[in-house]
């Protein structure tokens, strides 16, 4: 049986030989899971979608390049996070207005207070909250189930380092949504106020 190793570099070869029947099965194989990654990191879809075909273009563009020596999914995860930093830092450079601004320039703000969200809506805003570098090995590891090697390879960082800002992010987490838990244990056991606990 071939490991998914084996099978990766099967379909590199033949898109090396511009099979574009390969390529398709290639990027059925990672776009879902890229596309998770990238959501996780950007906060918009919409965008990480955007960058998933940048990234299978750039896949497509540079395959004589690729080294196969090494696991293909490493290279494809590199060119997507290093594509998502990218666009972190572009976002950095704009500049936003004040509330003060807007109300100043006629803008409308309307008071939409957020109804009991879902457990999954909290762990995401609480994702999206950690650091970048915290966030991207929390993902890769947590969220995408890779190895700590594997996340070690794709960050280009040693494998100490994943493992602490993986725990690093799982405590910042754990501390984030430890007040949500017990805001909801204490209204399900029937108490009209919310309780947090100090």
């Amino acid at each position: 049986m071939e490991t998914q190793k084996q099978i990766d570099h099967d379909l590199m070869r033949r898109i090396q030989r511009d099979d574009f029947t390969a390529f398709d099965k290639l990027v059925d194989r990672y776009k879902d899971r890229l596309v998770n990654v990238l959501f996780r990191m950007l906060n918009d879809r919409n965008e990480a979608e955007d960058l998933v075909q940048d990234t299978f273009l750039r896949v497509y563009k540079h395959r004589q390049d690729y080294d196969f020596t090494y696991c293909l999914s490493t290279w494809i995860y590199t060119i997507a996070l290093n594509l998502a930093k990218n666009e972190l830092r572009r976002k950095k450079k704009f500049k936003f207005f004040s509330i003060f601004d807007m109300q100043e320039n006629g803008v409308e703000l309307k008071d939409n207070k957020p109804g009991p969200q879902s457990l999954k809506m909290v762990l995401d805003k609480a994702i999206a909250k950690l650091p970048t570098k915290y966030k991207t090995a929390f993902v890769l590891r947590d969220v995408d189930q890779m190895s700590y090697d594997e996340v070690a390879q794709v960050l280009g960082v040693p494998l100490g380092t994943v493992k602490s800002r993986v725990n690093r992010a799982r405590a910042i987490l754990k501390d984030e949504l430890r007040p949500k838990l017990e805001e909801r244990r204490a209204l399900s056991k029937g108490s009209l106020v919310p309780v947090r606990t100090m």
